[in-house]
């Protein structure tokens, strides 16, 4: 490597669930990006800041490329697809199947009109054997000129240096853009809330789909105390979900508050109350008004 600095933007792209948001966990050492095991859990593009002693990279997390039934879809789809332009580099993240799925050609024949590099990451290598590997790398190779191919497991923490050492040779030489404590742009109200999301994902399991937003409607520092007071209201589309998300006497509320409340306090590192309540809101990924109110607004792509 060179004694220059590096900076510019990477964009993080590939179908819903391919490990996106755990990979940019990962590289900034810090808890960003939402994780489910239910596809389309990343709604925005969330950039999140690397800075080492010779590099700023500037990760662009996006919504996973699939087929839209919603206008909250259409913002999702058109979110993903804008990061794929003006970006220094592409990583495009999938999982080592043999067989490339429809979807992932789909994403291909998109990446055809892109002119920047884009690197496979191939992840979850500890789920197959090096024969199987070299299959998947081969198969891809078919499809597409790739600048790089670099297999690693996100979730355990194999490979990322190597991503990470062939980032830095294809960034171009700039200046730092953020400070170097800086780990996001997003406002500290948006992680807090998406915090609750992902709780709130994890505990209902199938039993709510994706008919979920949260808003934080208060965030107070108490005065001469080191306490912040939280408001947080979840909507649901349905009243019969309303009944789920509480729970039996508030249990699973409470299960989502206490879950959501220590990762919150670390990330803010300081006590918090938190308070939520659960409202409903009929069709609310249909509403152009609700949606902008949620964050999910077209203009911000």
């Amino acid at each position: 490597m060179d004694n220059k600095f590096h900076s510019g933007f990477v964009s993080l792209i590939g179908r819903p669930n391919v490990g996106k948001s755990t990979l940019m966990n990962l590289l900034i050492g810090e808890k960003i990006s939402i994780i489910s095991s239910k596809p389309q859990t990343t709604r925005n593009k969330i950039q999140t800041i690397l800075t080492t002693d010779n590099m700023q990279v500037i990760f662009v997390d996006t919504p996973g490329i699939h087929k839209s039934t919603s206008k909250l879809g259409d913002y999702m789809v058109k979110s993903a697809e804008t990061a794929l332009n003006d970006m220094d580099i592409v990583l495009y993240l999938i999982e080592p199947y043999e067989k490339i799925k429809e979807s992932d050609l789909s994403i291909i024949e998109r990446l055809q009109k892109v002119h920047t590099p884009v690197f496979l990451v191939i992840n979850k290598i500890d789920t197959i054997d090096k024969p199987e590997l070299l299959k998947v790398m081969g198969n891809y190779s078919k499809k597409y000129n790739f600048a790089e191919i670099i297999p690693l497991s996100a979730l355990k923490g194999k490979n990322h240096e190597i991503l990470l050492e062939a980032i830095e040779k294809y960034l171009p030489e700039g200046p730092k853009y953020f400070p170097e404590d800086m780990i996001t742009d997003q406002p500290e109200k948006q992680i807090v809330s998406e915090i609750i999301r992902e709780k709130a994902l994890y505990l209902l399991q199938d039993e709510i789909p994706h008919g979920i937003a949260v808003e934080i409607t208060s965030m107070k520092q108490r005065k001469d105390k080191e306490i912040m007071d939280i408001e947080a209201t979840i909507y649901c589309e349905r009243d019969s979900h309303k009944g789920i998300i509480i729970g039996k006497q508030g249990s699973m509320l409470k299960k989502i508050g206490s879950n959501a409340r220590r990762d919150i306090q670390r990330f803010l590192g300081t006590q918090i109350n938190l308070q939520i309540w659960i409202k409903v809101k009929k069709d609310w990924r249909d509403s152009d008004f609700l949606l902008k109110n949620f964050g999910y607004d077209s203009k911000n792509i």
